[in-house]
């Protein structure tokens, strides 16, 4: 029987966490949660800490201040190997991914070491508002022309990654940091030989709680870009 974890990074989430978990928990799937919490000044991790009372298959560590959104991925990615997880679902708590499709990840990592969602590819929506849209969806054409990998989504967390399949791949070798981690990170699975495979996900603007990703994220996601580009960063 595989062993399969799903994990969520937390930061000022209290609005929204226990709807997250009452949807993942509704799934007919075998299903551990790991939930990585900066010490959320909104006591989102206090509301695990109760949740966990009822439901012993969540997993909280809680950190003892803001130390970053790639950190957190890569903890998640180390305590999934050392616990000996074979399949790994990641994605935001905010309820912009919707986590009843976490069943058709699984399905997909049968047979395939990396799993993305995307908000692009034919079946794909983004609800997020004009502007944002814009500048993400002309950001990962970018993207794809420069890195020269034949998905639409690069900057999405709704990832899921096969531990038995990975072949050469080590999440801490990701050097890019922020929002461009998840970049980096594509970049690190073609350059390790590994297939990327996307499906079609919904992006949803969060409707509790405010955002924690910095507009200007999105300018140093396309400098680290052009780094790539002229070899300073692999």
């Amino acid at each position: 029987m595989t062993k399969n974890i799903v994990f969520t990074a937390t930061y000022n989430e209290c609005e929204n966490i226990e709807d997250f978990l009452n949807k993942v928990f509704s799934l007919s799937e075998d299903l551990d949660v790991l939930i990585i919490d900066d010490n959320s000044p909104d006591l989102t991790w206090k509301l695990v800490q109760d949740y966990q009372i009822r439901q012993n298959k969540i997993k909280l560590i809680k950190r003892e201040k803001k130390e970053g959104l790639n950190t957190a991925h890569k903890l998640a990615y180390q305590y999934a190997k050392e616990n000996n997880y074979d399949k790994l679902i990641t994605l935001d708590a905010d309820l912009s991914h919707d986590p009843l499709i976490i069943p058709l990840f699984l399905q997909k990592l049968n047979s395939n070491p990396f799993v993305i969602g995307s908000r692009y590819m034919p079946g794909g929506r983004n609800e997020m508002g004009l502007f944002r849209n814009i500048l993400s969806y002309f950001g990962n054409k970018l993207i794809k022309f420069v890195l020269k990998i034949d998905i639409d989504e690069f900057t999405t967390s709704y990832r899921g990654f096969n531990l038995r399949l990975l072949n050469n791949f080590d999440m801490k070798n990701v050097t890019l940091k922020g929002y461009s981690f998840f970049m980096g990170t594509i970049n690190l699975l073609k350059n390790t030989g590994n297939n990327i495979v996307q499906i079609p996900i919904v992006f949803r603007d969060r409707t509790k709680g405010e955002s924690k990703i910095p507009k200007i994220e999105i300018f140093r996601t396309l400098k680290n870009l052009l780094l790539i580009k002229l070899g300073f960063i692999k």
